[in-house]
């Protein structure tokens, strides 16, 4: 009933600078974004009406990693460089207009989406930058303090920009608590004190220059990233006590760089070309090391990564309602892997342990966008992929795939504020390179899992159906999508013999590993508000808001029952309020995020993730001057915990008797964070 008072209520606050769809595409001016006062395109985008950030997925390739934002008409060329780290450093002085695209329009590439936001960018001229420095105070009294520098100017028809930044991170899931283990008839084994800390230091150093060239436009990047994490805890144990100090100490370093190119082209007004190539390499370093009174585990693990992509695509617009495009992209993609396991200093053999992978695929496509009316919007698109994966080393094998990927989206406008949106496509997943290798959990008592290069793409045919609704200033987003999985990729056991060199015995252990296991079902409601508050006596307010509901089915492979797919939340949801004071050069607000729960399964175990309640955070922003604004957040208000339960049987759930139940529940306290910002130059 809220929901409908506000609608009901609110009155078209919004400037009237906003454009009348034309061809799908609403244009909001700077105007629109002036009382906000918004630094870049990110704080922006926040602003807009029926939309919400996606960065896309990290997925190997080009085509299928795009998100929902293109800049001047195109994705950014770099895949590791975060999408809402781009939009920052886009200043919001350098933004034009940014265009809402809803359903589909000629010569706009949709990527796969029903709705994207583009930003266009005035030209260059100036230099324009932007230094930042904060520094957030965690409750134990850790201090996580960063800077950024962001630079970029040109003129002439050549631009360029640059970034770097610095700064000390935490996971605020849970420090501290009590664990306790209970037995299968409810007694208590054992309790305990947990302790952790989880942190760790990242550098990034961003660049990029375009210009024209051959009658085209270049443009280069590069990024480097560097990354070490640590994470330490103590599990001290009070009953028994004599069971001492359980310790696990891990080390994660990460160093990762990547140039992108990107050459585009118009052959007169109807036709453009556009050429990408892209490589990246990452190379990641993991030393985990677990000891109590009966001995230690130590694992370890290096894993070199490399991709390589070449793209090219070509764009006719046939008129002003019918557009063509059609291309392909090549990639190559190689792993090198390398873990061991030591358990009291003695060598233990593990599935998959050394392994060098190779993955050569090709796509090509079409798409085509038909606009017979303005009412009616066609988004039409035929992938083919093909990919051959090679494997060496502990698994040796030769496997090659080809899937058809169509998609259909269609778009009925029935009257200017109404939109409905109906999408069917057939989607592919990529196999996880992360799957192939052996990995560790020590701290969440999982331990050791094997590696499985020998996994196939997960596939699901999906059937989406979208209403939008936009009433007196406010938007309503109702979405609900059907998943038909095959090739569930989930967890199950695998097999592991060893021979003792001496006696020759031969010892049989079980690891957890990634498998196929069948087909499935996956639904998704999604229910999303923006609405300005003005008619409510309160001027330039905002209200969002998201709720997310999930379902599925898939069969066990250990106990051949009904259940969830492993880590998909049921639930979630997240409000956010602001509210713009121009006339005291002011903004504050309020983020609330739900909380929500995870449950994985192995074959010998089933964990649960909780987060108790909502995530709060107040914050208010002062801008002493046009350039130069401070900013307070008081974070996790609310001191949410996280509790971990697991529950452990003697051998394959369903036909061993349970053994125990973890249970822990972690706190974490509040946190302060003040960052002061000052921009510069045009």
């Amino acid at each position: 009933m809220l929901i409908v008072h506000m609608l009901a209520q609110a009155a078209a606050a919004t400037p009237e600078a906003v454009a009348a769809p034309q061809q799908g595409v609403i244009s909001y001016p700077p105007a629109f974004f002036a009382a906000q006062q918004p630094a870049n395109a990110h704080e922006m985008l926040l602003r807009l009406p029926g939309f919400d950030i996606d960065t896309g997925d990290s997925v190997r390739g080009f085509e299928g990693a795009a998100g929902n934002v293109l800049v001047d008409g195109q994705r950014p060329t770099s895949k590791t460089d975060n999408l809402e780290e781009i939009l920052r450093r886009i200043p919001a002085g350098q933004v034009e207009r940014i265009d809402l695209v809803r359903g589909g329009a000629p010569g706009v590439d949709m990527q796969g989406k029903t709705v994207l936001a583009n930003v266009v960018r005035k030209p260059g001229s100036g230099l324009r930058g932007l230094l930042a420095v904060a520094n957030n105070h965690l409750s134990d009294g850790r201090n996580m303090h960063g800077m950024r520098l962001e630079l970029s100017g040109g003129s002439g028809g050549r631009e360029w920009e640059g970034s770097a930044r610095y700064g000390y991170g935490n996971d605020d899931g849970g420090n501290a608590g009590p664990q306790v283990r209970i037995g299968p008839n409810g007694e208590i084994l054992r309790r305990s004190l947990v302790r952790n800390e989880s942190d760790g230091l990242q550098k990034t150093v961003t660049a990029a220059f375009r210009q024209p060239l051959a009658g085209g436009r270049l443009g280069l990047n590069a990024r480097y990233f560097d990354e070490k994490w640590k994470f330490e805890e103590d599990n001290r144990y009070l009953e028994p006590a004599a069971l001492g100090v359980e310790t696990t100490d891990d080390l994660y370093l990460t160093e990762q760089t990547e140039f992108g190119a990107r050459w585009d082209r118009d052959f007169g007004a109807r036709t453009k070309l556009e050429l990408i190539g892209l490589r990246q390499d990452r190379e990641r370093e993991i030393n985990s090391v677990f000891g109590d009174l009966s001995g230690t585990q130590d694992f370890r693990l290096r894993r070199d990564t490399a991709e390589t992509i070449g793209r090219g695509v070509l764009k006719y617009a046939l008129n002003d309602r019918l557009s063509f495009e059609a291309g392909g992209e090549a990639a190559l993609n190689e792993l090198q892997s390398r873990t061991g396991l030591l358990v009291d200093g003695a060598p233990i053999d593990l599935p998959a342990a050394d392994v060098d992978v190779e993955e050569k695929r090709g796509e090509v496509f079409g798409k085509a966008t038909w606009r017979p009316t303005t009412a009616w919007t066609l988004d039409a698109g035929l992938r083919f992929e093909a990919s051959r994966i090679s494997s060496e080393g502990d698994v040796e094998l030769e496997k090659t795939l080809q899937f058809l990927k169509p998609r259909l989206a269609l778009t009925w406008a029935p009257a200017q504020a109404t939109q409905v949106r109906l999408r069917f496509e057939r989607v592919v997943g990529q196999l996880n390179f992360d799957d192939f290798v052996a990995s560790s959990d020590f701290n969440t008592g999982a331990g050791v899992s094997a590696g499985n290069p020998d996994l196939d793409p997960e596939q699901a045919w999906v059937a989406e159906a979208a209403l939008e609704q936009r009433l007196f200033g406010a938007t309503v987003v109702l979405t609900y999508r059907h998943s038909e999985l095959t090739d569930v990729v989930d967890r199950g056991p695998v097999e592991s013999r060893s021979v003792d060199p001496v006696t020759g015995a031969v010892t049989l252990s079980y690891f957890d590993t990634p498998m196929n296991i069948g087909d499935g079902t996956k639904d998704e409601a999604i229910a999303s508000l923006t609405a300005p508050l003005d008619r409510l006596g309160l001027k330039g307010a905002l209200l969002k808001g998201q709720y997310t509901r999930r379902w599925s089915d898939v069969t066990d492979p250990t106990t051949l029952e009904s259940r969830r797919i492993s880590n998909l939340r049921p639930t979630e949801w997240e409000i956010n309020y602001s509210q713009d004071l121009p006339q005291w050069r002011m903004s504050y607000g309020l983020d609330v995020y739900s909380g929500w729960t995870e449950t994985s399964y192995r074959f010998d175990s089933i964990r649960e993730v909780k987060l108790h309640n909502a995530y709060v955070r107040p914050w208010i922003e002062k801008r002493f001057q046009p350039d130069l604004s401070v900013r307070f957040e008081l974070a996790n208000a609310t001191s949410r915990g996280i509790r971990f339960t697991r529950q452990v049987w003697d051998g394959p759930r369903g036909a061993s008797p349970r053994l125990y139940t973890d249970d822990r529940d972690l706190g974490f306290g509040r946190m302060y964070y003040v960052r002061v910002r000052k921009t510069f130059g045009a």
